[in-house]
């Protein structure tokens, strides 16, 4: 059932570093300015994970450049929480974290279970295959919660 697009979304996972960038740039590119998007991690031990930006180069959303970062080093910046109306988390460590820090906000947190790719797959096309398997994922939970991408931003 499509949702009215929120004016701000911190999707979150694991590490920052696979399906919350994935999420991030695709509702960049799918919804554009509509609505100011944030992704972050339990942690941010790893950088951005290669197959992660390759399967979303094929949609025309470039992460090579994403810095991942986690929930304290957010809090740390002076980002607030509170600041967005819609917290996604896309594995079950993110949905505690998140569900930890907003317990004293009136904010709403949504839970996306969304294959982790890490670790499928012997070959590179293999592992290519799961991380689209995932990508594809998000693709379809975007669309099923927003609509459809705007004219023109469409992959």
């Amino acid at each position: 059932m499509t949702g009215q697009l929120p004016s701000s979304v911190l999707f979150c996972c694991d590490h920052n570093s696979v399906r919350s960038p994935m999420a991030e740039g695709l509702m960049k590119k799918f919804y554009g300015q509509r609505a100011y998007v944030q992704s972050v991690g339990v942690h941010n031990d790893r950088e951005i994970d290669g197959f992660t930006v390759s399967v979303c180069d094929e949609m025309g959303v470039k992460l090579d450049r994403h810095r991942v970062r986690s929930f304290d080093e957010m809090e740390d910046w002076g980002d607030d929480l509170s600041g967005f109306d819609l917290i996604i988390a896309l594995s079950p460590a993110s949905l505690r974290r998140a569900q930890e820090l907003t317990r004293y906000y009136h904010l709403e947190v949504e839970y996306w279970p969304v294959l982790d790719p890490t670790g499928l797959g012997e070959t590179r096309p293999d592992k290519l295959a799961a991380y689209r398997q995932t990508r594809d994922q998000i693709v379809d939970r975007l669309t099923g919660r927003f609509g459809p991408p705007r004219r023109g931003d469409a992959p």
